[in-house]
């Protein structure tokens, strides 16, 4: 069950360093990426979707695919959001809340993210700020946690059930608190593609890299599906 990982959504700016420019898949790799999804005949299914399977057995389709991004960047509105809805594609946006509160510039906004999930996007949490999760107390972990958590369900009239580690960061206290404040899962940077309902806030990635022509994201993806599951 591939569960792919994205960041910016946009080229990345002159003088930048290797990691975002990493992080960045142009628009136009992006689309090419959805249109060989679409004639390779895979459907977007829901982080929701994925744990009723694991947990109920509920049937997905025959080729099942989740795309998620990370941080809750604008450009994730400005050209992931209509190119999802062109090619007939969901995703999932995990959300740094402090940003939106903050209207902090190269951030999607409330108000985007309220257009979002009306046309059918999932949003989880990603932290208040971003900040390393690993050794901390249990009252700094609630606030990290449960308070984005919050501040999303205010906007979208539903509950929030996923979780996104800042920097892939995370211990057993962590996941103890996320447990505890009802969360289903959480999604992790480590590589693969077999999920499991014994491990459901351990979920496994695929990292979609930026500058990988549409071959080069093809190998990958089948790497992960047919020759190192």
């Amino acid at each position: 069950m591939p569960i792919l990982n994205y960041h910016y959504l946009s080229i990345a700016p002159a003088g930048a360093d290797a990691i975002r420019e990493d992080l960045s898949v142009a628009p136009q790799d992006f689309e090419a990426q959805l249109r060989y999804l679409r004639d390779a005949g895979f459907t977007s299914i829901s982080l929701h979707d994925l744990m009723f399977h694991l947990t109920t057995g509920l049937p997905l389709p025959e080729r099942p695919i989740i795309l998620t991004f990370d941080d809750g960047y604008a450009d994730n509105y400005q050209f992931a959001f209509p190119l999802l809805r062109e090619y007939g594609y969901t995703a999932t946006f995990f959300l740094i809340t402090a940003f939106q509160d903050e209207g902090r510039l190269g951030y999607m906004s409330w108000d985007n993210v309220i257009e979002m999930h009306a046309a059918g996007m999932e949003f989880g949490a990603h932290s208040f700020n971003h900040a390393d999760l690993r050794g901390q107390s249990t009252d700094y972990l609630i606030w990290q946690i449960l308070g984005p958590r919050e501040a999303i369900e205010e906007r979208i009239g539903e509950p929030v059930r996923f979780f996104c580690y800042p920097s892939g960061s995370y211990d057993d206290q962590v996941i103890a608190v996320l447990h505890s404040a009802h969360y289903w899962g959480a999604v992790t940077i480590h590589q693969g593609v077999v999920q499991s309902s014994e491990a459901p806030f351990e979920l496994v990635r695929v990292r979609v890299h930026g500058g990988d022509s549409v071959e080069r994201f093809v190998e990958n993806l089948n790497y992960w599906l047919y020759e190192n599951p």
